[in-house]
């Protein structure tokens, strides 16, 4: 039997007037994309695997948030372990993320859209590591190529995402895959058979959620089973909304950690996993279905198995793990329609951006003047507008007044108004200022009412300034932890400096983030 890796390490530390045990020989990050805080609370008592020993044997920071606006992939994850916001690391949106269209983007032995970290600015806390241990190494691996990226910043190391069937890389890293990521894509193949079916974990009884909402998905295939498509092409697509695809992902990096004998010397090495299934069943079919209530009870049975070979290769008091979202979600407007929100709606201004690109095009001629207006972030081509002799605060001004407008909107600022506002109360405000670099071209930071969604229907949706898509797990365990559940309010940016501590490093640069020092032991 394993012995909890809490009650090795107090043995170690010969009572609290004892010396410092050695330093962590791994640090294990886990982003579980899109997981909510409640789901640990909602499901709790069917935690049976990892997410349960975590939550049993961890300290655990109940009130946590990814606290900043535009609360996407790419963003959540470029904060998880630099320990800054997006407005200082430059990630401030999906699409303007890891896309590398240059040759150090391209792919290795597939097709598709390249990827590398060149958009992100400063140190993460890989660097930290490096600069005081040269030999020290990273392992990333995520079903997403922002997820596997950001998180280890700009350093060239073994970093793994799922594109054209199998895990790749792109030339940013690497010239060609190594063999040991080769014999691992010819052996996942029977994870993805086609025509594998999900069917559900427990027995009906166990799952409160009505497994008949015809919100969700669509309209299509929202009752269980859900299965692969029989053509193998297809399938190998699509296994990225299964379950199954977090169980790959983490065989992937038990497989890494112990080709590459991470975690075997002297300083600490970095392990960083994104685990991206939640995100997609979560999109598909919201925070209240039966659906992610599977997805939660699966992916905690499939992290204690990772749990269990993890310390069996390791010495499980010298690990330490972290694990927290890059987002939350807000539930589908029609589930609160029939649960006590008769109000709530979606809201979709494609039309009016483009009845407002048109006008800009008649002023100053044809131009993406409207660089993009998601999630209630309006960005625009400022210089150019007011180059072509345009009054580019009147016609900002116009559509804050004609957003207003609509019945969702909560609020419309602008820099000046958010600057104005005092931070420390005004949480909308501070996750907006948390978000924007000072060379983003933000005009307008346009926030809903709760309960209601961007979009049009069909795909719970995420990406506002609101508790539901930023209120995140946060749970510490192992090596330097004090188990516990912890009140006050914290953030993500706490995480870098909080491992930093542990193992005994300090942040290259000013980070948002503090070592929450409570939930530890030195």
């Amino acid at each position: 039997m394993i012995l909890s890796v809490f009650a090795l390490v107090t043995a170690a530390l010969q009572g609290p007037a004892g010396p410092r045990p050695p330093v962590p020989q791994l640090v294990v990050h886990i982003t579980v994309d899109q997981f909510r805080a409640d789901y640990l609370d909602r499901w709790r008592s069917q935690l049976t695997g990892g997410l349960g020993r975590l939550v049993r044997e961890g300290a655990v920071f109940a009130d946590a948030y990814q606290d900043h606006g535009m609360a996407e992939t790419a963003p959540g994850h470029a904060t998880v372990l630099s320990g800054r916001n997006p407005h200082s690391t430059g990630i401030v949106h999906n699409d303007q993320g890891v896309s590398d269209r240059n040759e150090s983007g391209e792919l290795l032995d597939v097709t598709g859209l390249g990827a590398s970290p060149w958009r992100f600015r400063g140190s993460a806390l890989f660097d930290w590591l490096q600069a005081r241990w040269p030999e020290a190494r990273a392992l990333s691996v995520s079903r997403k190529d922002r997820g596997a990226i950001l998180p280890i910043g700009r350093a060239r190391q073994q970093v793994y995402w799922y594109a054209g069937g199998q895990f790749t890389t792109s030339r940013y890293y690497a010239d060609s895959l190594p063999r040991w990521v080769r014999d691992f894509n010819r052996d996942a193949v029977a994870a993805r058979a086609p025509g594998k079916a999900w069917n559900l974990l427990l027995d009906p009884s166990a799952y409160a959620e009505p497994d008949s909402m015809d919100y969700e998905n669509y309209g299509r295939d929202f009752v269980f089973p859900h299965g692969l498509p029989a053509d193998s092409a297809r399938a190998a697509a699509l296994v990225t909304g299964m379950p199954w695809m977090d169980s790959l992902t983490l065989a992937l990096a038990l497989d890494g950690i112990e080709r590459l004998r991470l975690g075997t010397g002297d300083h600490p090495d970095l392990v960083a996993i994104s685990l991206s299934t939640t995100d997609a069943i979560g999109h598909a079919f919201g925070p209240d279905s039966r659906e992610i209530h599977d997805q939660v009870l699966r992916l905690d049975r499939y992290l204690g198995a990772f749990l269990d070979s993890l310390t069996r290769l390791r010495d499980p008091a010298r690990i330490v793990v972290s694990l927290t979202a890059d987002h939350g979600v807000t539930s589908f407007p029609e589930w609160w329609n029939r649960h006590g929100d008769p109000r709530a709606q979606w809201l979709d201004l494609a039309g009016m951006v483009r009845a407002d690109s048109a006008k800009l095009a008649a002023l100053a001629g044809p131009g993406r003047w409207i660089r993009y207006f998601d999630n209630g972030l309006l960005v625009m081509d400022r210089p150019g507008l007011v180059s072509h002799g345009v009054d580019v605060d009147s016609v900002v001004a116009a559509i804050a007044a004609e957003v207003r407008g609509y019945a969702p909107v909560l609020r419309v600022d602008t820099r000046r108004s958010l600057a104005a506002r005092d931070t420390a109360t005004d949480w909308i405000a501070r996750r907006w200022l948390n978000l924007a670099p000072p060379d983003l071209d933000a005009e307008l930071f346009v926030t809903l009412k709760p309960h209601m969604s961007w979009g049009s229907g069909g795909n719970a949706e995420h990406g506002q300034p609101t508790d539901d898509d930023t209120h995140v797990a946060l749970v510490f365990w192992g090596a330097g932890v004090k188990p516990g559940r912890y009140a006050g309010r914290v953030s993500v940016a706490d995480i870098a400096p909080t491992l930093a501590r542990v193992v005994g490093v300090a942040p290259a640069e000013q980070v948002d983030g503090r070592a929450l020092t409570e939930g530890l032991l030195w």
